[in-house]
């Protein structure tokens, strides 16, 4: 891979004159639209961040527990992200949050500023003046990439938050008021329960700066974050509500805790800091975050927003996302089309995030504080999402930063007592979300693709010794049978498939790091999907540890047929590997195009789907649902039967239908900007249906011209001749002038720069990119 490295280098120096350099001048955050999301389950992210910044400063629009009666509240769902765009109602405005995830956590430190008598009760959404919320309108509300405002009616105060990537900044525009407050509300959490904190400490350092952490048990189940809170305006009096039992509280009985005591300790506690405003007077906090200490999160800050210009630190927050954003130039055929590929432009750069202090320090998944050595530390990995197009839009379009990430997963596994590289994780955090071990997909792609420049050797290591821990999931049955048995895992089928996927990448490494040895074993590892097929039913289904396959098979049931958020139908096509031999076994590719096409077109019943929150409506086609990403790849998988002409149908499909600039423009979860990627991807043409290898297969593009500016300083450009919304189908493709007859194209063909030229009509060319 080395050579490839080098090879990169020379080429991007020898054409450097001849590059084009990213138009930075260009206001692409006018097409942003931070409020779509989805109708029912977790809403994207709508507040102020910095493009992959630690603080997501956001409104939360109501609080549901995640336990009602001691029992799971599916409402809590319906707020993975905090924000629900249905609601009337804020509560307040916290520093932390993923963006529309499908399980969740986060929701740290929330502030409120209010008016009038003192209330620390938060109260309830449907109860107007029960708490310490205000009531708004989407009339006094506004978002946009690195901002967010928001008028609250209930105390007639005008919200503004903007952030850097470590800080969150507020001004609050505050009527006249005798009894004017900020509350910092220390109990928020997103998917709340009695034990979610541990323990809240608060240090209160002069009449204007605040210090403190907050640690909890989640999601992420021993989390800590500290801050730094500074007021532009010195408080008059401050105090706090202890809502512990406490069973014993030493000597601190000898004082008054709750009010001017510079020390609030406890495991649920609710700050206040009082102030006398003038009409229209502003009070601006700034408020920093850190994983390492309280010192930390004052460096950040100091290093950040050093100055109190709230406008000074909003414009250049949306220059950074102007730059970023700027990384594809794309001109979509309508206003709304516009409006919906930059809006899944900036999905894709809210997670991951930065995960250190400005001077490189950082909290390990061991819980010790490591300083980063030739790399910047990142978090929140939802890998059984965002390995699919996420990381591999990466590749074109922040391959530096994927870079990091993968040295952050790299470091990971160092620090990990079970020597994995991360399955889900965040906040030195491993939460063992969803299944596979795709961290070591992330590292194939990137080698393939020459975007990384780890040493090989290390990588391979860290990925076989991930590959082989026994008690994971079902891997010692993986390992002893060639097949997760429906014994070991619920989810057998789906696991035997992805570690099938997962072993094929790490046999790429292998060999890219001349480990033949390696190479063949993994290799052989990745043909196990085999094992879980049954010729006789012509689907992959469970298997017991003796052989037999599992009795009372239901191809189309998404729940207990071995198979996690999908069933036999859908999550059965999950060989990307070996795509020829899949469909081999299914019969032929004729037989197979009826297979594709009875997915699309075969409504599946409400029993089949309704004890699966991941799967709504809104998300499914017949029996396809993209709203969740086991099926991403399958719109693309007639490029490998004789009806290419068919992909480029599903695929404009599901672009025009799925996905829309409105407020439920997303028909599922964004899951951490997988959503979005595909989306981003297919609008441009192509998509990776193999990560971990150089090639791209071909749709439908539904851009008119768009341009990628590489990081090598070339731009590839994607033009569709002829574009119109009847004209979905492909009659002729020619990369630089040179006719492409079959559905795929190359990564190295994308960095050398240049032109793929689509020439679109109403009506299929059945023979074009018919493979033989």
């Amino acid at each position: 891979m080395a050579s490839l490295l080098v090879l990169f280098a020379c080429h991007s120096n020898q054409q450097a004159e001849k590059s084009t350099t990213t138009d930075h001048s260009k206001n692409l955050i006018q097409f942003v639209n931070p409020f779509v999301g989805t109708k029912n389950m977790g809403h994207t992210f709508p507040g102020a961040a910095a493009p992959f910044g630690m603080v997501q400063l956001s409104p939360e629009t109501n609080q549901e527990p995640f336990n009602k009666d001691g029992r799971y509240n599916p409402d809590t769902y319906a707020y993975c992200s905090g924000y629900q765009y249905a609601d009337s109602t804020i509560f307040g405005f916290s520093h932390t949050h993923f963006s529309g995830t499908g399980h969740s956590d986060l929701g740290d430190f929330l502030i409120m500023p209010t008016t009038g008598a003192l209330q620390l009760e938060p109260g309830k959404a449907g109860q107007a003046q029960s708490g310490f919320h205000s009531s708004f309108s989407h009339d006094n509300e506004e978002a946009e990439p690195g901002y967010y405002q928001v008028k609250l009616d209930d105390y007639n105060i005008h919200a503004e938050l903007t952030a850097s990537e470590r800080v969150g900044f507020h001004q609050y525009t505050f009527p006249e008021a005798e009894q004017a407050h900020i509350i910092l509300d220390l109990v928020s959490n997103i998917y709340n329960h009695e034990n979610k904190n541990v323990w809240t400490f608060v240090r209160v350092e002069n009449d204007s700066t605040v210090t403190g952490f907050r640690q909890t048990n989640g999601w992420a189940r021993t989390r800590t974050v500290f801050f730094a809170m500074q007021f532009s305006k010195a408080f008059s009096s401050y105090g706090h509500k202890k809502y512990d039992d406490v069973t014993y509280n030493g000597f601190y009985k000898r004082f008054d805790e709750s009010e001017n005591f510079p020390e609030m300790a406890g495991k649920n506690i609710r700050a206040y800091f009082n102030f006398a405003t003038q009409a229209d007077e502003k009070i601006k906090i700034k408020f920093a975050l850190s994983a390492v200490s309280t010192q930390g999160a004052l460096k950040n800050l100091a290093a950040e927003i050093p100055h109190w210009d709230f406008d000074q630190t909003k414009q250049e927050t949306q220059a950074k996302w102007n730059h970023e954003l700027a990384k594809i130039d794309a001109k979509m055929p309508t206003p709304e089309q516009q409006e919906t590929f930059y809006t899944a432009m900036y999905h894709t750069m809210l997670n991951p995030v930065v995960y250190e202090d400005v001077d490189g320090q950082y909290r390990g998944l061991d819980q010790n504080i490591y300083q980063s050595e030739g790399f910047t530390n990142y978090t929140i990995f939802s890998l059984w999402d965002t390995y699919r197009a996420l990381h591999p839009l990466f590749n074109l379009t922040q391959p530096a930063r994927n870079n990091d990430m993968i040295k952050s997963m790299l470091a990971h596994h160092d620090q990990s007592v079970h020597k994995m590289l991360p399955i889900w994780s965040h906040y030195s955090n491993e939460n063992w979300c969803m299944i596979g071990y795709h961290s070591v997909t992330v590292l194939a792609d990137a080698i393939a693709k020459g975007t990384t420049d780890v040493d090989l050797k290390r990588a391979l290591k860290a990925c076989q010794n991930t590959a082989t821990v026994p008690y994971y999931d079902g891997l010692d049955s993986y390992l002893k049978l060639g097949y997760v048995s429906n014994e070991a895992s619920a989810y057998s089928v789906s696991n035997t498939l992805e570690y099938a996927y997962d072993d094929w990448c790490i046999a790429q490494i292998a060999h890219e790091a001349g480990d033949q040895e390696a190479y063949q074993a993994y290799l052989k590892r990745s043909e196990n999907y085999e094992n879980v097929f049954d010729a006789k039913s012509n689907y992959m289904r469970p298997r017991l540890t003796n052989g037999d396959w599992r009795q009372n098979f239901n191809p189309l049931d998404t729940h207990g047929q071995g198979f996690i958020e999908g069933n036999a139908w859908n999550y059965g096509l999950y060989v990307p590997h070996n795509i020829d031999h899949m469909i081999s076994l299914m019969g032929d590719k004729d037989e197979f195009t009826d297979h594709l096409d009875r997915i699309f077109t075969t409504e599946i019943e409400d029993k089949y789907i309704e004890q699966n929150e991941d799967i709504t409506r809104d998300g499914i086609i017949g029996n396809y649902v993209h709203g969740n990403e086991p099926g991403h790849h399958i719109p693309y998988l007639y490029n490998w039967t004789n009806s290419p002409w068919k992909t480029q149908e599903r695929v404009r499909m599901i672009m025009d239908t799925m996905y829309s600039n409105a407020k439920d423009g997303l028909c599922g979860n964004d899951d951490a900007g997988q959503m979005s990627a595909w989306y981003i991807f297919s609008a441009l043409g192509f998509y990776p249906v193999l990560p971990g290898s150089a090639d791209y297969s071909i749709g439908s593009p539904l851009v008119q011209e768009a341009s990628i500016h590489l990081d090598n300083r070339q731009t590839f450009t994607v033009k569709a001749i002829n574009q119109n919304p009847e004209h979905i189908y492909i009659q002729k493709v020619e990369l630089n002038g040179e006719v492409l007859n079959f559905p795929t194209i190359s990564h190295q063909d994308i960095m050398k720069g240049g032109t793929l030229t689509f020439y679109m009509g109403s009506a299929p060319n059945k023979t074009w990119g018919i493979r033989n």
